[in-house]
């Protein structure tokens, strides 16, 4: 009878075969508060159902990627944007031998804590809030305490450990001077986010007219390719092909996920080519200048009136630049404009 069975344990069983390098469930470095195992799910697995059950990964269809309320209905939203990690990060990982499960979990929650209007909205909040804001950072805070009314997720210390590192610096997607997740799944999770955003933002440039396919460098994209799904499919095999290492078919001291030169190259040209058309094009933008009056409104009003905050932001802590922060990071495009517009009618 299935009640005799122990689901969960057969499932860490399997993992015996995954990869010397994977991280396997029953040995995760466990959670800030015990709990008992359930009997169907490993640890990862429940990680990754707690993210996609939580009000923060439900926000993530209202936040913007790049594109503030843009025109379509085809523009890439964090939410979706979020998915294409995940989708990335599993093929990567089941192709490596990896912890899937792990994979998984990290790549749903990686932007949890991103601010509305995207890296707009989180370039303010850095610039306002006194300690610095980033968006990892608060990706954990917001599993380690802001769900479920302050208790949190109580994610395992693997899943927490890739949401934190996952960021990449401006200059290389893969630089050795920046953190680096402990573990295999972690790295997978970083790569696959910088394969995504990089795709899919040329996609909704050129949706917006800014760019065309034939603007996109030519030392890029004779190497990676013309298109978007030949982009990714060159960067995904590439990522596969010189990594294969950590799947134990190899010699590796040091296992790590990589890419070869030659396609690293190609890909943070084209990174730069985004920052210099379109990220920073867009930053100039009358939509852009708008949000990022609105984050500051909303954080002078309620760091005078902070009373006015959600009694629920009041006890995550006890300083109130810091509580402020956490509400207007949690809030998504929509309700950020709403309540700026609310507020400035009631002291007009």
């Amino acid at each position: 009878m299935i009640s005799e069975l122990n689901i969960r344990q057969a499932a860490e069983e399997r993992e015996e075969s995954l990869s010397p390098h994977a991280a396997r469930s029953k040995l995760t470095r466990g959670r800030q508060r015990h709990e008992e195992p359930c009997p169907v799910r490993t640890a990862f697995q429940r990680d990754r159902d707690r993210i996609i059950y939580s009000k923060a990964f439900r926000r993530l269809k209202h936040k913007t990627q790049v594109f503030i309320a843009p025109p379509g209905d085809h523009y890439v939203t964090r939410l979706t944007h979020t998915l294409e990690v995940s989708q990335i990060a599993r093929t990567l990982s089941r192709a490596l031998n990896l912890n899937e499960d792990l994979t998984e979990a990290i790549a749903l929650g990686h932007d949890l804590g991103h601010t509305p209007f995207g890296h707009v909205g989180e370039e303010v909040l850095n610039e306002l809030f006194s300690q610095g804001f980033r968006h990892n950072e608060q990706s954990l805070r917001v599993v380690d305490l802001l769900e479920k009314d302050g208790r949190g997720l109580n994610l395992t210390w693997e899943v927490r450990d890739g949401i934190l590192n996952h960021s990449k610096i401006r200059a290389d997607i893969l630089g050795e001077d920046q953190a680096k997740a402990s573990t295999l799944e972690g790295q997978v999770c970083k790569i696959a986010d910088a394969i995504a955003y990089i795709n899919h933002d040329i996609g909704d440039a050129v949706r917006a007219g800014i760019l065309a396919e034939n603007d996109l460098p030519l030392s890029a994209i004779s190497v990676l390719g013309r298109f978007h799904s030949q982009r990714v499919n060159t960067m995904v095999c590439d990522v596969i092909y010189h990594s294969w290492p950590v799947t134990g078919r190899g010699k590796a001291e040091s296992p790590t996920i990589k890419m070869s030169r030659q396609v690293l190259e190609a890909t943070n040209a084209l990174r730069e080519f985004l920052f210099e058309r379109v990220y920073n094009w867009h930053a100039a933008q009358e939509d852009t200048e708008k949000a990022r009056d609105v984050i500051r409104s909303l954080y002078e009003y309620f760091k005078r009136h902070i009373d006015k905050l959600p009694a629920e932001y009041r006890l995550h802590s006890h300083e109130a630049e810091r509580q402020v922060v956490d509400y207007i990071a949690g809030m998504t495009d929509q309700y950020a404009l709403r309540l700026a517009e609310e507020l400035c009618s009631r002291h007009v």
